[in-house]
């Protein structure tokens, strides 16, 4: 027997619902979490080209620790787009190749402490990884030196390379932690106001 039509118009509406949910689960992407993935690569990359002109000074390392924190397991789609977006922009050079693990490091770190919610603990992990950023993107001069003699040239092309910018990674690394210690308050009552509404 046929379905009258208010009826399925009911059932095909309930469908719909079901299919494309506002809300999302922890083994699903909703069209919410899609939008507030993309919402967040919106404001790193506007943050980063803000600060475009103040040499490692940046809010990177603070969005993504926030981001972390505040929505969980998304950050598994906001750090490959925010990669993929960085590349489309500036082509995907040596400095790309750092990204591909730096950022997912950071994010592994901070997903590991989640539950301090201590201000001046987040600054600290923030200003390291600013002081270690140098050394981290050292990885890929120690691999082209080891392909080219081996481990002790690959070892001094990227030590080379690291101590050569010592003096900017400790400006990333004060600039880092300062940002975190100004920002993370504030920036956590708003997130758990976006949380509460979105609730």
């Amino acid at each position: 027997m046929s379905i009258p039509g208010p009826t399925r118009r009911h059932s095909d509406k309930n469908f719909l619902r079901d299919r494309f949910r506002m809300t999302g689960t922890k083994h699903r992407f909703s069209i919410l979490d899609i939008a507030q993935a993309g919402i967040m690569v919106a404001v790193i990359e506007v943050s980063k080209m803000a600060l475009s002109g103040m040499p490692n000074i940046e809010l990177t390392s603070f969005w993504l620790i926030m981001f972390t924190l505040f929505f969980g397991w998304k950050i598994v789609v906001v750090v490959p787009a925010f990669i993929l977006v960085e590349g489309a922009f500036y082509g995907m050079h040596l400095w790309w190749i750092m990204y591909l693990y730096a950022w997912p490091l950071l994010v592994l770190i901070v997903w590991l402490f989640r539950k301090n919610t201590s201000a001046i603990f987040w600054a600290i992990v923030s200003g390291t990884f600013g002081l270690m950023f140098g050394a981290l993107c050292s990885i890929p001069y120690f691999v082209i030196g080891l392909s080219s003699g081996g481990v002790a040239a690959g070892l001094r092309s990227a030590f080379v390379w690291w101590t050569a910018g010592i003096p900017w990674d400790f400006i990333h690394c004060a600039g880092n932690f300062v940002i975190m210690l100004v920002l993370y308050r504030p920036i956590s009552e708003a997130m758990k106001w976006i949380s509460r509404e979105r609730g």
